[in-house]
C-alpha cells in the first residue's frame, strides 16, 4: 500500500505544478486553489508511504519522478524545447531514481 500511496504522491505533485502552469502567477483562481490542493494531498500521501519506504528512497522517487515527469510535460504538452541534453539529463534522473532504489533493496 506504501507505493500506492507514493505513486498517488508523485501524481499529485505533478498536478500541482501543471496547476501553477496554468494559474499564471495566481491571476486564475481555480488553478491557484488547485496548488494549495495538490501539494497538501502529495505531503500527506508522502508521509504515510515513509511509514514503510526508506525516507531517502521514498524523497528521492517523489522528487525525481515527479521532475522527469514535468520535464516532459513541458516538452510535449507545452511545447517546451527538446534537445540533447535535456534528454540526457532526464535519462540521468531516472538512472539515479533507478541505483537508489537498488540500493535500498
Amino acid at each position: 500500500m506504501h507505493w500506492i500511496y507514493l505513486s498517488a504522491a508523485i501524481l499529485c505533485e505533478v498536478a500541482g505544478v501543471i496547476s501553477m502552469r496554468l494559474s499564471q502567477g495566481y491571476t486564475k483562481l481555480i488553478p491557484s486553489i488547485l496548488i494549495f490542493v495538490f501539494y497538501g494531498i502529495a505531503f500527506t500521501l508522502v508521509t504515510f508511504a515513509i511509514k514503510k519506504i526508506e525516507i531517502s528512497v521514498a524523497y528521492t522517487i517523489w522528487a525525481g519522478v515527479g521532475t522527469a515527469l514535468i520535464a516532459l510535460i513541458g516538452i510535449f504538452y507545452f511545447g517546451e524545447e527538446l534537445n540533447a541534453l535535456k534528454l540526457a539529463s532526464i535519462a540521468l534522473v531516472i538512472l539515479g531514481i533507478v541505483g537508489l532504489r537498488v540500493s535500498g533493496s
